[in-house]
């Protein structure tokens, strides 16, 4: 199981701690410093059963105004602005889900 985490939001910080207090093993990946590959990235989408502009945060300042729905072009965006990708999202072999 990996978790991607950002330990300034509180959501992450919850999932997190619900983790450890059920005695789950995880890897923590803080993806703000260690961003996915556009490959990493496209595969979580799939197990989501998501579009990349679907789990992307609206009011983070890189938010694309004018980036048409291209799933290539939105993945290459968030890849390179990780700060868009919400957050967390709990990966556990053939599944994944983002915490709320």
């Amino acid at each position: 199981m990996e978790i991607w985490h950002n330990p300034r939001c509180s959501k992450s910080r919850a999932a997190k701690q619900r983790l450890d207090d059920e005695g789950v093993e995880y890897t923590e990946r803080r993806y703000l410093d260690d961003a996915p590959t556009e490959e990493e990235l496209d595969h979580v989408l799939k197990l989501l059963g998501k579009q990349p502009w679907e789990i992307a945060r609206t009011k983070e300042p890189a938010y694309p105004e004018l980036l048409e729905h291209d799933r290539a072009k939105w993945i290459a965006h968030m890849v390179a602005n990780p700060s868009l990708i919400e957050r967390p999202i709990i990966i556990d072999g053939d599944s994944a889900h983002i915490e709320r």
